[in-house]
C-alpha cells in the first residue's frame, strides 16, 4: 500500500497542510515540537517525501546537473568526483547526464536540468568550432530564471567557468620533447571539429615551427581509446618505411587516444619507446601505472572539478573565468632512443 502525506497527517494528528511543511522543506516550518511528531509518523508508516513536492515548497529541487561527454572516459570521471567533492556539505546532489558527444543530447540534458529546478549546471568537454548558439540562447534563459552555469573547457558568453590552456601547454610539451632529442612527431589530432583538438593541434604545431620541425603526419580521428587505436594501426600499416629510418614520436590530443596508440603500437610488434615514443595530454590516473609509463601534460581534473562546484556555490562575478595550464610530465614512453 502506499502511503500518503495525508496518511501521515492523520497519524500525527496534524492537517495535511501542516505535515507537507514539515516534510517538503517549506519555510514557514511549524514549531519543532508539532515538527517532531510529523517526522516520527512518517518513519512509522515508511513515508517517503515527494522530491516535486519539495521543489515547489522549496522553490528549489536541491540538484546540480552535471553533462560530461563521456563517463566512460577518465578525464570526466575525475572531473565528476571533483564536483561531488566540492559539494559536499552543501546539501546539493549531483544529478549526472553523458551525451556521448552529440549535442543534441546535450541540449536534451540542459532543458531536463532547467525542468527539474536545478540550483546550477556543470557542463564539462570541449565545444564546437561550429558554434552553440542554441546552447547560448538556453543558457541565458536559465540564468535570467535564477540558475547558475559552470563550464569547463571553453566556457561561454556570461558563465562562470574554466578555461584550460590547451595551446600553450602543448606548446610547451613539444618543446621539451624537442630538447630530449626528438625530431620526427606524428600528431594524433583527433576530431578537428572541437575547439580543445583544435586548440591542442595549433599548440603542437606551434612547438614544432619554434623547431623548425614538421610533423611527419597529422592524423585526425575520433577523440576516443577506439579512435586512436584506429587511425594508429591505420598510420602503422601505411607506414613501415617511415618507422623503418628511426624512432617517431607520436603526440596524442588526449590520453585515451593516446592508450588506444599504444595498443596498436604492440599489435604490430613495435616497442615503445624505441619504435614509437608517446605522449597523450589531460594526465589521466592510470597513465602512470602503465608498462611503460606514460608522457602527457598534466591537468588537474579532479581540482577542475571541485572548482566548478565552488564557483557554483559562490557569488563570483558572472563572467569570471579562471584559466587552467597544463604542466608536461616527462615518463618512459618518451625516452629518446637515437
Amino acid at each position: 500500500m502506499v502511503v500518503r502525506l495525508a496518511d501521515v497527517a492523520r497519524e500525527a494528528g496534524v492537517s495535511p497542510a501542516t505535515a507537507s511543511r514539515v516534510l517538503n522543506g517549506s519555510s514557514r516550518s511549524p514549531a519543532e515540537a508539532i515538527a517532531e511528531k510529523v517526522r516520527r509518523a512518517a518513519e512509522r508508516l515508511g513515508y517517503f517525501p515527494n522530491a516535486q513536492a519539495q521543489a515547489l515548497a522549496r522553490s528549489s529541487a536541491g540538484l546540480v546537473g552535471l553533462i560530461v561527454h563521456d563517463i566512460a572516459d577518465p578525464y570526466f570521471s575525475s572531473i565528476a568526483h571533483g564536483v561531488q567533492h566540492g559539494l559536499h556539505g552543501s546539501g546539493l546532489r549531483v544529478m549526472l547526464s553523458s551525451t556521448d558527444r552529440d549535442g543534441e543530447t546535450e541540449m536534451e540534458a540542459v532543458r531536463a536540468f532547467m525542468s527539474y529546478r536545478t540550483e546550477g549546471i556543470v557542463l564539462a568537454g570541449s565545444r564546437t568550432v561550429d558554434g552553440d548558439e542554441p546552447l547560448i540562447a538556453a543558457v541565458e534563459t536559465y540564468r535570467k530564471n535564477g540558475g547558475k552555469v559552470i563550464m569547463i573547457g571553453q566556457p561561454l558568453p556570461g558563465t562562470l567557468g574554466l578555461s584550460v590552456d590547451n595551446r600553450g601547454s602543448a606548446t610547451e610539451l613539444v618543446r621539451q620533447l624537442v630538447e630530449l632529442g626528438h625530431r620526427r612527431f606524428v600528431i594524433l589530432a583527433g576530431d578537428m571539429n572541437l575547439v580543445t583538438v583544435k586548440d591542442r593541434h595549433a599548440g603542437f604545431i606551434e612547438g614544432l615551427d619554434e623547431a623548425g620541425l614538421s610533423a611527419l603526419a597529422v592524423l585526425p580521428g575520433v577523440f576516443t581509446r577506439d579512435g586512436g587505436l584506429e587511425v594508429m594501426t591505420e598510420y602503422l600499416d601505411a607506414s613501415g618505411a617511415e618507422i623503418a629510418q628511426g624512432q617517431i614520436c607520436v603526440l596524442a590530443a588526449n590520453d585515451v587516444m593516446a592508450l588506444g596508440a599504444l595498443t596498436a603500437v604492440r599489435r604490430a610488434g613495435l616497442r615503445v619507446p624505441q619504435d614509437v615514443a608517446l605522449a597523450g595530454f589531460d594526465d589521466i590516473a592510470t597513465l602512470e601505472d602503465m608498462i611503460p609509463s606514460i608522457t602527457t601534460v598534466q591537468l588537474p581534473l579532479d581540482s577542475m572539478g571541485e572548482q566548478a562546484a565552488l564557483m557554483l556555490l559562490g557569488a563570483e562575478d558572472a563572467a569570471s573565468v579562471r584559466v587552467i595550464d597544463g604542466t608536461p610530465v616527462l615518463r618512459e614512453s618518451t625516452t629518446f632512443c637515437p
